[in-house]
């Protein structure tokens, strides 16, 4: 007599590679979220810091140092903050008031990932002229 069917022994050791199979895909999806989720927030980090570049490269007259938070309505929910420094990059040999200068700003960004906080920088360049008040490039201030 034929026996049809699968024994029981056959049957445990599908379910038990089909076990691993499973656990093994689940493992990869969650560690592919994860990783979706470190990209988004950097993401949005380097769109928020272009954006505020754009913003300090319009600004007629910097001052050296600056710093602030980002709005949440802008980061959405990303926890982070900004720092910038501006300084003269270059300029002709013998620069006075209305000689025309090229302007580096330096714009650091601080965003918190997955408790931890990652940085980065941008740097930008423009040309402006300088004003009357300001020194000469290479002198200090008084």
């Amino acid at each position: 007599m034929k026996q049809r069917g699968f024994s029981l022994l056959e049957v445990m050791v599908a379910t038990f590679i089909m076990a691993v199979a499973v656990v093994a895909l689940l493992s990869n999806l969650t560690t592919s979220l994860r990783n979706a989720s470190r990209l988004t927030d950097y993401d949005r980090a380097a769109l928020m810091a272009r954006h505020k570049m754009d913003e300090l490269l319009l600004v007629p007259r910097l001052p050296v140092m600056m710093e602030g938070r980002f709005l949440p309505a802008e980061s959405a929910g990303l926890d982070a903050g900004w720092r910038a420094r501006t300084g003269i990059f270059e300029f002709a040999p013998g620069a006075g008031p209305g000689s025309q200068v090229l302007e580096r700003v330096e714009l650091m960004i601080q965003f918190n990932n997955a408790g931890r906080t990652k940085s980065f920088s941008l740097e930008g360049f423009r040309r402006r002229y300088l004003y009357p008040d300001e020194p000469p490039p290479g002198v200090p201030a008084p």
